[in-house]
């Protein structure tokens, strides 16, 4: 395929049609949070730094298969697709130590393996080293099932692009819309959300969260709640007062069995503005079933016809919207949720409503501006102000005459 052709979803079908008919009975999903055709070239050693990309599956394979681009809706249905492709026995891979899987070889096998993200807002590692790996990963499985005699076809791809490159077919066009246009192309999956009946009632979207343990174990929770969606939410609750948005994940990773984490929201109405406003007052983690951690939130409301959204929500005391631990529990937890949305009430067409961002009008560059152009004006005013008190001599020398004598009283 050539270069700038974005494959869609119904021409990724016919070309994984192959992958079926032939004799290989097992199937390797390799799911990266963020992946582009570009990475390839961008971080090899083209560029003065070190290939991440070490192992040599694509080179020693029969055959093979590169897409320069896919449609993000092609990928997010990639697994629902594969799914119903044939009667696969379907593998989560949570646990990335390779040794302890088991392959089942009388069946059809559908290994579906979360890698790393390779950008979390805790700045952990950088994306080389990320990408690094990933990689030794892929290896890793790859090289044990080839000794065991076990045949698979590998999918390596991500839930969204890492690079967006801007439409140039619209040359007519506002700036402002083809910025629009990027950033509606980068949601690479829709909102999670809650239902009553047939009624959508909670809607909640991040495009990165993730969790800090004891400030050494990472929980990257964005894929498992939105891509694959392997959370519980059988327990969330909502009415026209309180709405629960409860989610459950089980082995997130090594050392934790069960995961819950709860967002309480409240609808109340305020006399002082006279209209209801919808508040998110707590964020509560359980931890097996036992460890309790809550956190109280600030600045996260808006009137209850509207959603939420802020940019960067967490217990970090730089973010707009900060979690403050309320109990010693709490304090063993970091949190980071990137773009954030949130809507427990009054949603109205199965979408977010209007959004009340968390950042203010006067952010810090608006203040910037201002005491900049208040200096400026002073120093402006002060120099008017000299020159107005300049004054002429009121009397001048005639050369004809004998010299100006000035008494030095005036």
């Amino acid at each position: 395929l050539h270069e700038g052709h974005v494959v869609s979803a119904r021409e990724l079908t016919v070309l994984l049609q192959p992958v079926f008919t032939q004799n290989s009975r097992n199937l390797i999903l390799f799911l990266q949070d963020t992946l582009s055709i570009d990475d390839f070239t961008y971080l090899s050693e083209s560029y003065g730094n070190k290939n991440p990309f070490q192992n040599e599956i694509l080179q020693s394979s029969p055959s093979s298969l590169v897409l320069p681009a896919v449609d993000c809706k092609a990928t997010r249905y990639l697994l629902s697709f594969l799914q119903e492709s044939g009667d696969w026995k379907l593998t989560n891979v949570t646990n990335l130590d390779v040794s302890q899987l088991e392959v089942n070889a009388s069946k059809q096998n559908l290994l579906v393996v979360q890698l790393q993200p390779l950008v979390s807002g805790l700045n952990e590692i950088s994306t080389l080293e990320a990408i690094a790996e990933n990689d030794k990963i892929i290896g890793r499985l790859t090289m044990d099932l080839q000794e065991r005699g076990i045949h698979f076809s590998v999918i390596y791809t991500a839930s969204r692009p890492s690079r967006i490159s801007r439409r140039t077919d619209v040359v007519g066009e506002l700036r402002r819309q083809l910025m629009a246009t990027g950033e509606e192309d980068s949601l690479s999956y829709p909102p999670l959300n809650v239902t009553t009946g047939n009624d959508i009632c909670i809607l909640f979207y991040a495009s990165n969260f993730s969790l800090k343990a004891n400030s050494s174990v990472f929980i990257d929770l964005t894929n498992a709640t939105f891509v694959m969606q392997n959370v519980d939410i059988s327990s969330s609750e909502c009415s026209d007062i309180n709405t629960t948005l409860s989610l459950k994940y089980t082995k997130p990773v090594n050392g934790i069995s069960s995961l819950e984490i709860r967002f309480l929201m409240t609808n109340k109405f305020y006399g002082g503005s006279a209209r209801n406003w919808s508040t998110l007052d707590s964020v509560e983690i359980v931890q097996d079933g036992e460890k309790f951690a809550k956190f109280n939130v600030s600045v996260i409301s808006a009137p209850a016809e509207y959603s939420f959204h802020c940019q960067l929500v967490g217990t970090s005391n730089l973010y707009p919207a900060m979690l403050i631990p309320s109990n010693n529990e709490a304090k063993n937890w970091d949190v980071f949720i990137s773009r954030l949305q949130i809507q427990g009430f009054n949603i109205e067409n199965d979408q977010f409503s209007y959004a009340s961002d968390c950042t203010g009008f006067f952010i810090p560059g608006i203040w910037m501006g201002l005491v900049t152009s208040v200096v400026l004006l002073w120093i402006l005013a002060y120099g008017i102000h000299m020159i107005m008190q300049l004054t002429t001599n009121s009397r001048f020398d005639d050369p004809k005459g004998p010299a100006l004598s000035v008494p030095q009283t005036e």
